[in-house]
């Protein structure tokens, strides 16, 4: 094939209908524990999440909380992914499996979600969020209203097991934010002649950008357990996630409806929440009480 333009676009268009192929065939989970937040600027501010929203009785004038001292600011990170096509495979019509590398390159363009989100999880007990806390801590500060001072609610059991994760992802914010300022693009420079790149290397380059981030919403939405995974375990996390109240005393009805489990705590996770019956005979009473959700990200 001779190298012109109009033959590295009809290449470039080929290339970007392998990409788009690619994109549609792969399955994103992303979405169950993280809700989209667009973004169209370099960042977002989110300190907002300070002030849980709430009803209260209006007596007298209206009470205005202000925003918390901290910031929390998710920055938009760059994401990249480039085919170089050397000119002689073109020039030889060689240029078969570039198609199946441009359909790759779709497909992991479609997974840049589920990559920023499911890999955040473990990164919750070293990443600050809006309370100036680790996401996972075991000292978030939460006003008693009896007496009006900070007290400490943990949502992390500390351990030397795996790390496996309580949401509750029913509110309209889910317990993880992606930040999407520019989704995944196909791109192709297809002038065969302006560029230093063909004349240093032989080559052309086609690919992908995008641009975004993932972070933490509220806290008390998720809780991450090192234990073992087990019924008392379980029961002890699912339990201080329903109790969690605001500064105002009042109960936030926080429900855990996903269990966030690594690969090798697939059986753990079906012994305590998918069996009908414990091993001793008993009913279980946990069975179904939430979904159990496996993350390869996790392993």
């Amino acid at each position: 094939m001779e190298v012109t333009g109009a033959n590295l676009r009809t290449l470039g268009i080929g290339l970007s209908a392998a990409f788009r192929t690619g994109l549609g065939e792969y399955e994103a989970s992303w979405d169950q524990v993280a809700t989209e937040v667009p973004s169209t600027t370099a960042e977002n501010d989110y300190s907002w999440l300070a002030d849980w929203p709430g009803m209260k009785k209006w007596v007298g004038d209206r009470k205005i909380k202000e925003l918390a001292a901290y910031g929390y600011v998710l920055k938009n990170e760059e994401f990249e992914s480039t085919i170089a096509i050397k000119k002689v495979h073109i020039e030889d019509d060689n240029i078969g499996l570039y198609s199946t590398r441009a359909n790759a390159m779709g497909r992991a363009a479609a997974a840049w979600p589920d990559d920023l989100v499911w890999g955040l999880l473990p990164l919750g007990v070293s990443t600050l969020c809006y309370d100036g806390q680790n996401y996972f801590d075991t000292d978030h500060p939460v006003v008693n209203p009896e007496t009006g001072e900070a007290q400490s609610v943990s949502n992390y059991t500390a351990g030397a097991n795996a790390g496996w994760y309580l949401l509750d992802t029913t509110k309209p914010l889910k317990p993880l934010i992606f930040q999407k300022r520019k989704a995944a693009e196909f791109t192709s420079r297809d002038d065969p002649n302006d560029s230093d790149h063909v004349f240093m290397r032989n080559e052309y380059l086609f690919g992908t950008d995008a641009r975004g981030n993932a972070g933490f919403s509220y806290w008390q939405l998720a809780h991450m357990s090192k234990a073992e995974l087990n019924e008392a375990n379980f029961d002890a996390a699912y339990d201080a996630m329903t109790t969690i109240k605001n500064d105002e005393g009042r109960p936030l009805k926080i429900m855990a409806n996903k269990l966030v489990v690594p690969p090798q705590l697939r059986k753990a996770a079906d012994e305590v929440i998918k069996r009908s019956r414990k091993a001793n005979g008993e009913d279980n009473t946990n069975q179904n009480i939430v979904e159990v959700h496996v993350a390869p990200w996790l392993a």
